[in-house]
């Protein structure tokens, strides 16, 4: 059975021409399962996005851009991640990144921070940062990378080491590389690198269950040299690498969210289509006629309306309270209604669901992957946990 384009993902513009999106977004939800299948990098769906500007939705005005904001950039990743989460996934690490570097308490350099922001609105180039390694884990956890620089006589830096995790490595224009310093007392520096740098490579290492067009390799560094005009920032460790939810850097979890409450969407929207078309000879009627259908896909309309909703007032509350738990929280539960959109339509289909040629079995991979991405539920539930203890104690009891 062919996929459907979600047809109820969005109502809010976003700042993109509306017929020209839906022309890109019905273009890559037909080719996801190609992607899919190969585990290929979607150019073709960047090249379309890039010719109605949408990888500089963010971007603002007077570099070219759109000028649009989180709330836009939410409501796009949402209806991105309905066509091929994958391809939405690489947007919100571009979105989450503009987004970074725009806010006051950047660190980023003016002509560096110009420099890739003109090139999203010119050239549709693409931005992520390469943080992970696989033995340290998510910098938002604590620790100090492996991965070092070395200041070079000439006053310029090399890098050495491996990054993992690096999504969407092969269309990335430029990259953000978080090492340590070779010195006595190792600080942390962040370097902007591009595609004409020599000394690093891409391993491919991407081999997981779902997300497999996101082209999340591994890059190996060996004598990379970056010129010190290209350091973004350096500081001491004990600044908190780990404080990853500072007031002004929601825009991952709300972006994430997004992205995963497009495959719920995606989801029930097949859902809905295959019980309209399904007509079992024994019963003589679509299946959309069986009054169990009614409350399991309400269940199913629940869920994805109560994440939608969250996730939206997770983005308004960003106006009163910055550092607030909401975003986190929207994530959370956006990952974990995915999984349970999918996992019910799997029961509700039986074989059909699990068949190659429908992309339930699809969604369903696409959603697991939402666990593995910062914050983690476990990261966000104890975190409320320790909140509502905090406040239970300071509570006076009689």
């Amino acid at each position: 059975m062919t996929e459907i384009l979600p047809t109820t993902a969005d109502t809010t513009p976003t700042g993109l021409d509306e017929h020209a999106l839906t022309g890109v977004l019905a273009t890559i939800a037909a080719r996801a399962e190609e992607h899919d299948r190969a585990g290929t990098f979607p150019f073709a769906a960047f090249e379309a996005l890039h010719a109605i500007g949408a990888p500089a939705l963010t971007v603002p005005v007077a570099y070219g851009g759109r000028g649009a904001g989180i709330a836009e950039a939410v409501e796009l990743i949402e209806r991105v991640g309905a066509a091929d989460p994958s391809v939405g996934l690489i947007l919100q690490w571009n979105f989450t990144n503009h987004l970074g570097m725009l806010h006051p308490d950047s660190p980023w350099p003016e002509e560096l921070k110009e420099l890739v922001l003109r090139s999203a609105a010119a050239d549709g180039a693409l931005i992520n940062g390469l943080a992970v390694e696989r033995e340290l884990g998510s910098l938002a956890r604590g620790g100090v990378p492996a991965t070092t620089a070395t200041r070079l006589p000439s006053g310029d830096w090399r890098i050495d080491g491996e990054k993992a995790y690096a999504t969407g490595i092969s269309g990335l224009t430029w990259f953000t590389v978080t090492t340590s310093t070779a010195e006595p007392q190792p600080r942390i520096a962040t370097f902007l690198l591009d595609r004409s740098v020599t000394g690093w490579r891409v391993e491919r290492t991407w081999n997981h269950l779902g997300l497999r067009a996101s082209d999340t390799q591994s890059v190996i560094f060996d004598a990379a040299v970056v010129p010190q005009a290209r350091l973004v920032d350096l500081r001491d460790p004990s600044t908190g690498t780990a404080k990853v939810r500072r007031a002004g850097r929601q825009a991952l979890p709300l972006l994430l969210a997004a992205n995963y409450n497009g495959v719920a969407v995606a989801t029930r929207d097949w859902l809905v289509r295959y019980l309209h078309t399904r007509v079992p000879t024994a019963l003589g009627a679509s299946l959309a006629t069986v009054p169990r259908f009614h409350d399991r896909v309400g269940e199913i309309e629940a869920w994805i309306q109560t994440s939608r909703a969250l996730l939206r007032h997770a983005v308004a509350s960003l106006a009163c309270e910055p550092a607030g738990a909401l975003p986190a929280l929207a994530k959370h539960v956006a990952t974990t209604t995915a999984i349970r959109v999918t996992e019910s339509a799997l029961d509700l289909t039986g074989n059909p669901g699990l068949d190659r040629r429908n992309p339930l079995e699809r969604h369903h991979r696409d959603a697991l992957v939402g666990r593995i991405h910062f914050p983690q539920s476990d990261f966000v539930l104890a975190d409320l946990g320790r909140t509502a203890l905090a406040a239970g104690r300071a509570v006076e009891r009689p």
